[in-house]
């Protein structure tokens, strides 16, 4: 078994979106300060600036970002899935790992983007969808096995959402240095449909209770895992197998309990979720830093570990921002598009899981007889389109038979 791949580096993508005011701002008559300028470029003015203010003339914190790509209240779900999701599909199929979360303030719309609704379903739903029509379309000459997980982080701890009877969970880390859940539930399989049901199966047990803020927050951090395995159907002595892992994270969003009015358990589960945030701007800032050679404590926090490969490791990685555009969330925003600045400037060094495995000459038997397989299974195939097209021609020529008009017999003898 041999690892032939090379890495390149890779800069981290980064999304912004701007949800639209809610109906509890406007109650509040609060002014939109977040515009978005053209297809990148988003401006954030100072809700408090007074332009007869001659003293803070100069103080203005109004600030413009500019992003890999940038939408308003206006953009649709399936806009933002094509410009920051879907080009990851070939890359995953090929061996690339990638990784997509949504990041920003409590009610800001990351639960949507990344679950969405029925009718306007977000991007786990639509990646998978893409991901399965991929396979399907290559599978006649490669064989794939597709494994789903899926977990939550909750007051720092984690809990399987396909078992949640299993308790808590631990993280390890293998041979390979990579972070696996031990004792997480992993369900294999190539129907889009089952994967479809037990994603809303997982989403019914993760913790949501309503805030001042938002009805239906999100108390804990969502992590949906795809593997992916590739390899040919044709047999031989020395196999390529390629594999890759595909992280998709709904995370909480940032809150201060004096706008959600937490109280008990609920502010327990809010400085959970700021801690572990925290410890995540901490990782954006140490590797967004130009002086490099900086040690990275990805341990301060269960989410920081489980993303340490998507923030500096091997995985082709998009972060989602989200932001209110009101003028009460400024500071929030303001938080939101700093982080989502400084990690524009991180950058990953991706490689294609790729591996050669070569067969000892014992398993040569098996080799030839799965071969044989596979050349039985391809003379069906053209066996059963020949039969198809060979009815489908004589149907034709009845067609044709029964709709040709009937000759009149010579001197009336028939």
């Amino acid at each position: 078994m041999k690892d032939t791949a090379e890495s390149k580096e890779h800069q981290l993508t980064v999304a912004l979106r701007i949800r639209p005011l809610s109906d509890g701002e406007q109650e509040e008559a609060a002014t939109i300060v977040a515009h978005r300028l053209d297809e990148q470029m988003v401006i954030l003015m100072d809700p408090m600036e007074d332009p007869d203010d001659v003293l803070r003339a100069n103080r203005s914190r109004e600030k413009t970002y500019v992003f890999d790509v940038a939408f308003d209240y206006s953009a649709s779900q399936e806009e933002v899935y094509r410009a920051t999701t879907k080009g990851l599909i070939e890359g995953l199929i090929s061996g690339y790992n990638a990784t997509v979360f949504a990041y920003g303030p409590t009610g800001c719309g990351k639960t949507y983007t990344m679950l969405g609704t029925d009718k306007e379903p977000g991007i786990y739903v639509r990646t998978l969808d893409d991901l399965f029509r991929a396979i399907e379309e290559t599978s006649d000459d490669m064989m794939y096995s597709v494994s789903m997980s899926y977990l939550e982080i909750y007051n720092e701890m984690i809990r399987d959402l396909l078992n949640p009877s299993s308790g808590f969970l631990d993280l390890r880390e293998d041979a390979k240095g990579e972070i696996q859940v031990a004792g997480i539930t992993e369900v294999s399989t190539i129907n889009a449909q089952e994967i479809m049901e037990l994603l809303m199966k997982g989403n019914k047990q993760r913790t949501q209770e309503p805030t001042a803020a938002n009805q239906t927050s999100s108390r804990s951090h969502a992590v949906l895992l795809v593997a992916v395995k590739q390899q040919s159907r044709c047999r031989d002595v020395l196999q390529e197998v390629r594999f890759a892992r595909l992280f998709m994270i709904d995370l909480a969003g940032s809150e201060r309990a004096a706008q959600t009015q937490n109280r008990g358990q609920r502010l327990k589960e809010g400085a959970h979720i700021n801690r572990s945030l925290l410890a995540l701007g901490n990782c954006i800032n140490a590797l967004s830093d130009k002086n490099g050679n900086k040690y990275i404590n990805y341990r301060d926090s269960k989410l920081t570990r489980l993303l340490k490969d998507s923030l500096g490791g091997n995985s082709r990685t998009v972060m989602i921002a989200h932001i209110s555009p009101a003028s009460v969330a400024f500071e929030e925003s303001r938080n939101t598009l700093t982080y989502a600045d400084r990690a524009k400037s991180i950058r990953t060094r991706v490689k294609k899981n790729l591996i050669n495995v070569s067969y000892h000459i014992a398993q040569y038997t098996n080799i030839i007889s799965d071969l044989r397989c596979e050349i039985e299974r391809l003379k069906k195939k053209i066996a059963d389109q020949a039969g198809c097209q060979l009815t489908s021609d004589r149907t034709d020529i009845r067609h044709v038979q029964g709709e040709a008009p009937r000759l009149p017999c010579a001197n009336n003898l028939c």
